[in-house]
C-alpha cells in the first residue's frame, strides 16, 4: 500500500500536501512508511530540477545531495562539510511574530552558518 501511496500523482499544482498523525504508540508507527514514501519522492524531484537548472545554465562540476534533519543543522553542517563561501537559502516571507513563534531557518544559517549566507525572498508582484 505504501507503494500505492508514493506512486500517485500530484495534483494538477504540483504540490501535495500530506497530514501524518504520529503519536508513541506502536500502531502509530504503521504510518511511516507513507511519510517516507512521499518525502523520497519530494526530495528526488527537487534534486531533479536542480540538475536541469544547473545543465540550463552549463553547470558541469554540482553535485547533488538530499539529506534528512533539521534543516538549520543540515544546512550549517554541509557548509562545514563542503567547506562552503556561500550558502543560498529561501525565505517565507514571514513577519517578524510569525518567525519569533515558528522559527527561521534562513535566520538561524545567518547567525551560525561559517560563511556568506544569500537569503532569497520570492520577488514581489508587480501591479
Amino acid at each position: 500500500m505504501a507503494e500505492e501511496a508514493s506512486s500517485a500523482p500530484a495534483p494538477a499544482g504540483g504540490k501535495m500536501t500530506m497530514v501524518a498523525g504520529v503519536d508513541e504508540s506502536d500502531h502509530s508507527f504503521y504510518v511511516l512508511p507513507f511519510v517516507e514514501a512521499d518525502l523520497k519522492r519530494v526530495a528526488l524531484r527537487v534534486v531533479d530540477k536542480a540538475r536541469e537548472l544547473c545543465a540550463a545554465a552549463q553547470v558541469a562540476d554540482a553535485e547533488f545531495e538530499a539529506l534528512e534533519g533539521d534543516a538549520r543543522n543540515v544546512l550549517c553542517d554541509a557548509v562545514e562539510r563542503h567547506h562552503a563561501e556561500m550558502l543560498v537559502v529561501g525565505s517565507h516571507g514571514y513577519g517578524a511574530i510569525k518567525r519569533a513563534v515558528l522559527g527561521s531557518v534562513s535566520d538561524y544559517c545567518a547567525h551560525h552558518a561559517h560563511c556568506t549566507v544569500m537569503i532569497v525572498k520570492k520577488p514581489k508582484p508587480k501591479h
